[in-house]
């Protein structure tokens, strides 16, 4: 199972909120590339960034950190947040990102996510966030009714990389993912699947694993120190050969 550190980007900054709250957010570093050296060292070999500025406001607004983090490491990255034109995606990727993550356009324009789909084939993932099961946008300010299964479900049968599933209720709060909504969303599509929200210990990590989960982002438990990278990585080869020892 992949291990996906996660780079968080305000203002330049590296941060992480709480639950998506704007209004409380930690600074952990204010060299994105330097961060993203750190992990690369650490073991890493992809990096999950997320322009928290771009997902409130709908267009770019870390640029600069964005392309400094991708000149500085030669590892697979993915970017999510503001990504809603085809000029950006088009700007995006040119930077030689590895992949852009779109959330609030897929959700909001199926038909739209469909043509950017088709248009750059294995280089565009939807971004799922819920609670309850439900499907957040626009930073996770807006809900709907529209359960998160029955949208990857709808948008899987597309040239899609990856669905990345973010639990909002889990995401930051360091109290573990939400194991049932995770291993319901991996039933639902044949996609891979990208768990995110609330992983704290090596034990989460390796019961998403097991759970068949294709990779998983792991944030504030990295920059808080209660879970290493190291850590992260043997536990999820552990899960996985145990899933493959089940098979």
């Amino acid at each position: 199972m992949q291990v996906w550190p996660a780079i968080d980007l305000r203002g330049g900054n590296c941060v992480r909120l709480l639950q998506g709250d704007y209004a409380r957010e930690t600074v952990f570093g204010h060299d994105p590339a330097a961060m993203a050296q750190r992990w690369v060292s650490e073991g890493a070999e992809y990096l999950h960034l997320v322009d928290l500025d771009g997902a409130r406001d709908g267009k770019s607004g870390n640029f600069d950190a964005v392309k400094s983090i991708v000149s500085a490491v030669d590892i697979p990255c993915e970017l999510g947040g503001g990504i809603r034109d085809e000029q950006t995606i088009e700007l995006m990727l040119s930077l030689g990102l590895t992949r852009l993550v779109i959330g609030t356009k897929a959700v909001k324009d199926p038909a739209w996510f469909g043509q950017v789909s088709r248009r750059f084939p294995g280089r565009l993932a939807v971004g799922i966030d819920a609670r309850d099961g439900l499907v957040a946008s626009e930073g996770w300010r807006e809900s709907s009714q529209v359960e998160a299964t029955e949208l990857a479900r709808s948008l899987a049968d597309q040239p899609i990389a990856a669905v990345i599933y973010t639990d909002i209720a889990r995401d930051g709060m360091m109290a573990g993912p939400n194991f049932m909504a995770m291993a319901e969303m991996r039933r639902a599509v044949s996609v891979p699947v990208i768990a995110s929200g609330g992983i704290t210990t090596a034990d989460d990590v390796r019961r998403l694993a097991e759970a068949g989960m294709d990779g998983c982002i792991i944030g504030r438990a990295l920059y808080e120190g209660s879970l290493t990278l190291n850590e992260a990585l043997a536990a999820a080869d552990r899960g996985t050969a145990g899933c493959g020892s089940g098979a």
